[in-house]
């Protein structure tokens, strides 16, 4: 049995032809919007598949998707798999050099891009010799590189017409992480769908077969709408679109996150999931509900959940004091891991990040791979359905992928603890972990605190230099709209009913603005660069 997703797509196509797959709204109230059933989506996919091959790329070379949300996005994945080519996502945030990067790292063969990023990638071209087949969404300037995309459309057939698929076909995840260059993650479809998709059933029990998704899509019906509301360059809302596709269900998408936009897509076209990532993307939507948008119609909304960033006890707090109806979820994930669990009910700033882990999950010591004992520090670590490793990188594969027994194994760079119950208690990323004295800061334990203060809207926390304890814990701070400006003291006073004193942070630097990625992820290099700059020693 193979598990391939072209294939599962297909198949779900094939039972519900015309049921609406996909709503792209550009900016609500505008008109803008295009709406596709499984059957259009399926053909357009199929154009796009054919014209790549058709241009000369060959099965198992790789694809760049340098574009913001779109139908062209989806699209184009689909079209990759189903010609068996492999679609890398590029984050398209990167400048000229960080392109030249990627584009070489990832031996692009092929490169499927938005006609605002004409000028970055032309001046990447040169660099990037394997690079030979270009296609620009929207309208560039005269001379500019690549087909139009509804050029490339036209050219490709929307019949089917491929050749058979394997569920050994790649899919590359590109992960910047906090720090260093970023990777590519090398997934087997087939362990993509079962690790990042949930076996066709999350919250369920997995099919047994390629053939029980569609059985099961068949017997369902419909009213389900998903709503990834970060990048899709992201792998997490990628993945909720095709697990919206494998329940046969409808999935909405905007070009970008405007929060007083997204609420008024929820309410008309009946959201009843929507994903983001963290406080960065909730608080947002907490502050329109508050003021210009209070009273929307969110009836239809049944679940919130954040993947890649936390959402902290004071933030959903404030979210279900507007919408109390709604189910909030802090899952618990990785580009390098796919699905590991979902935080408690009673996780918060005091007990903790607790997550009750699906079975696949552990946490090991990192020098033997063993399981730790109750209370002591590890590595959180999955089996089974991982990745194969990094695209070009042995020597990174060899520190974060392991075998042990007849399973593959992947271990994160989460620091963790379990109890006797097997909850896990996630600490936080060891490579972000501040020295100080001898003693271990985690960076999201001391944010969590900070974001609990009436005047904090958004926190970043970093480990700065310190002639005597090696390291300090720095609080990089972006204030409330209107808020007053807090002192050192008034900060360490708060975090204080919450935190060990080596935790409290003895240096606060209030900025206009907290840096992270398009999808909320925190920019540690960014937080540590202003703290440090911070010259006057606390």
């Amino acid at each position: 049995m193979e598990f391939n997703l072209a294939d599962l797509f297909e198949s779900v196509v094939d039972v519900v032809p015309d049921r609406e797959a996909l709503v792209y709204v550009d900016h609500p109230g505008t008109g803008a919007e295009r709406r596709l059933t499984y059957a259009e989506l399926d053909a357009a996919a199929n154009r796009v598949g054919h014209h790549l091959l058709g241009a000369g790329l060959r099965p198992g070379e790789h694809v760049g998707l340098h574009l913001y949300n779109g139908v062209e996005y989806l699209q184009t994945v689909l079209g990759c798999l189903k010609a068996r080519l492999v679609p890398v996502n590029v984050n398209y945030r990167y400048v000229e050099e960080e392109l030249v990067y990627l584009y070489r790292d990832a031996d692009l063969a092929g490169l499927v891009f938005d006609a605002e990023f004409t000028g970055r990638v032309a001046a990447a071209l040169p660099k990037t010799e394997r690079l030979r087949h270009l296609v620009r969404v929207g309208a560039a300037a005269e001379g500019g590189p690549g087909l139009a995309f509804t050029d490339a459309e036209a050219d490709g057939s929307p019949e089917r017409g491929f050749g058979p698929r394997s569920g050994d076909d790649l899919f590359i995840i590109y992960t910047g992480g906090t720090t260093g260059m970023p990777k590519g993650v090398m997934w087997r479809q087939e362990d993509l769908f079962f690790s990042g998709l949930g076996g066709g059933a999350p919250t369920g029990e997995p099919v047994k077969s390629p053939e029980e998704l569609a059985e099961r899509v068949a017997a369902g019906g419909e009213g389900i709408t998903f709503f990834p509301t970060p990048p899709l360059m992201h792998g997490t809302s990628t993945l909720t679109a095709f697990i919206g596709f494998n329940f046969g269900q409808r999935v909405v998408l905007h070009r970008k996150f405007v929060p007083h936009e997204v609420l008024r897509t929820i309410e008309k076209e009946k959201v009843t999931s929507v994903s983001l990532v963290g406080d960065a993307m909730l608080r947002p939507l907490i502050d329109a509900l508050g003021g210009p948008l209070k009273g929307i119609d969110l009836s239809s909304l049944f679940s919130v959940s954040s993947s890649g960033a936390i959402m902290s006890e004071t933030v959903r707090e404030q979210f279900l004091a507007l919408v109390p109806h709604v189910m909030l979820l802090n899952n618990f994930g990785s580009s390098e891991s796919g699905f590991n669990g979902t935080a408690t009910e009673d996780s918060g700033s005091d007990k903790g990040f607790r997550l009750r882990v699906n079975g696949r999950t552990q946490v090991v010591d990192p020098a033997t791979y063993e399981p730790v004992t109750p209370g002591e520090v590890g590595r959180i670590a999955q089996r089974g359905h991982v990745p194969l490793g990094y695209y070009n990188d042995p020597a990174k594969t060899a520190e974060t992928f392991f075998r042990r027994g007849d399973e593959r194994w992947v271990l994160l760079g989460d620091m963790a603890t379990v109890d006797e119950e097997g909850i896990v208690t996630v600490l936080g990323r060891g490579s972000q972990c501040i020295n100080t004295g001898g003693e271990k800061v985690y960076p999201e334990e001391v944010e969590q605190a900070l974001k609990s203060h009436p005047d904090v809207y958004d926190a970043l926390v970093a480990g700065v230099p310190d002639p005597r304890w090696g390291h300090h814990v720095a609080a990089v701070v972006q204030l409330r709209a209107g808020a007053a400006r807090p002192s050192l003291d008034d900060i360490q006073g708060h975090c204080r009913t919450r935190l060990a004193g080596y935790k409290v942070p003895r240096r606060l630097v209030i900025t206009d603005r907290i840096q992270r990625s398009p999808s909320g992820k925190a920019d540690y290099r960014w937080a540590r660069s202003v703290a440090a700059a911070d010259a006057e020693p606390r």
